[in-house]
């Protein structure tokens, strides 16, 4: 889950070290749970690139012996990573209690009946950054509990747009202007993304979009929605891009690493990329180091809309002690836990009042802007056959950029391709 963990590097390694879980754990029964359903449990995550979950779970344990949550470590890769998780859930096995999920693959879970709904009344939602909500609701019902979350930002060169007397863009307008403009001045490429056929590609597609004020899909994948002049307005900021040269050919071939490096080694005025960028770019050795900052990324008239990264805790149909599962979700999305996600571990936290910690945001100074991009994001579609749709939106925004076919084209292809996926049984 590259993009969902690029936020692990994202955030700046601080030491604070908090003590103490007192209170931790209130009793919290998913909707599948039978009263006193309590024991042993597993936590089946992506592989944990930092190593901070471990000590939290050891505390977890230390505080509960009877309800001992075991750590389950699946490869780093995302499609492999999905591909185990849904080999034992399908079978029916007991061998994952709680899961750590991409936020996009809930409403694929909560459709196909891997994962239990929850009591919203069990969790203190309204303490959570709003956006991050919907993306653990499926069908009008809560099925995980937001863990961590992330938002796209804008990077760009501070210190050549001090040098031309301009400000960060803050429409595409700007964008394309000072990308076609001010870039080639100083044999730079102009705006990059990640733009490789990759999930990376169906998250820049959908934050064009819903910037444009489109949307690719509604009422949790039912409608189709694309077909829309806003999505064509979308497409067209991303085509012209490549057509005009401000975004230049070679970003074609970008992930999030590959675009991260150009950037930090000083070949882009403007980059699209998680918050990681900022820790990397800013660290010693950098060719970037003190020469840039971070915004919201642009829209047509203003500030746009990110797509949110991140993840969901769920617990599985066939957890063996949901109501020690559902507990354990409880500790891991409480307010010290979280605060220690993001001081230990490195990942924006769901808790809406650590942005505004004084002692955090001096140790993270981009928390207001990553706070910001994340109460103006959006979920990637929600879609029981969410695979299949990121795979659609990837092939037709392939031939878009490599020109082959129009925006118009693009939208209408796209429309009868995402109209055959929500008509299959």
């Amino acid at each position: 889950m590259r993009w969902m963990r690029a936020a692990g590097r994202a955030l700046l390694v601080a030491a604070v070290v908090l003590a103490g879980h007192a209170g931790f754990g209130a009793r919290t029964d998913s909707g599948a749970a039978a009263a006193g359903a309590r024991g042993p449990m597993t936590l089946v995550t992506a592989g944990d690139l930092t190593g901070y979950l471990s000590p939290l779970l050891d505390d977890w344990n230390r505080g509960h012996p009877g309800e001992r949550v075991t750590l389950v470590e699946l490869p780093d890769s995302a499609d492999e990573t999905r591909a185990q998780m849904i080999s034992e859930l399908r079978s029916g096995s007991h061998r994952f209690d709680v899961l750590n999920i991409d936020v996009a693959w809930t409403s694929e879970f909560a459709a196909a009946g891997w994962i239990a709904p929850l009591e919203r009344a069990r969790f203190p939602l309204e303490t959570f950054l709003p956006p991050v909500v919907d993306t653990a609701t499926f069908d009008g019902r809560l099925y995980a509990v937001p863990y961590v979350t992330n938002a796209g930002l804008l990077y760009y060169r501070k210190d050549i747009l001090d040098r031309e007397g301009e400000a960060p863009p803050r429409t595409w307008s700007e964008l394309a202007r000072q990308a076609r403009t001010i870039a080639p001045k100083y044999g730079l490429g102009g705006y990059a993304g990640q733009f490789l056929p990759y999930e990376g590609l169906t998250v820049n597609v959908t934050e064009a979009v819903h910037s444009a004020g489109g949307s690719i899909l509604r009422d949790d994948g039912a409608l189709v929605a694309v077909d829309s002049d806003a999505a064509r307005a979308g497409l067209h900021f991303l085509a012209d891009g490549v057509r005009d040269g401000w975004i230049p050919r070679e970003a074609l071939g970008y992930k999030e690493e590959e675009s991260r490096r150009a950037f930090q080694e000083g070949r882009l005025l403007f980059l699209r990329n998680w918050p990681y960028v900022y820790a990397d770019a800013g660290a010693a050795g950098s060719e970037v180091a003190g020469r840039f900052g971070a915004v919201p990324l642009p829209g047509p008239d203003g500030p746009g809309a990110s797509v949110l990264g991140g993840s969901n805790l769920a617990v599985s149909s066939h957890a063996r002690h949901p109501a020690s599962a559902a507990d354990l979700i409880a500790y891991l999305t409480s307010e010290p836990v979280q605060r220690q996600v993001l001081t230990r571990g490195s990942l924006p936290p769901v808790r809406a009042a650590l942005y505004e910690d004084p002692e955090l945001v001096r140790a993270y100074p981009y928390l207001p802007t990553l706070r910001q991009s994340v109460l103006s994001a959006v979920p990637r579609p929600k879609s029981p056959r969410y695979d299949q749709v990121s795979l659609a939106v990837q092939a037709v925004a392939q031939d878009l950029l490599a020109q082959r076919r129009t925006p118009e084209q693009a939208v209408a292809r796209l429309a009868r391709e995402l109209g055959s996926i929500s008509r299959k049984g």
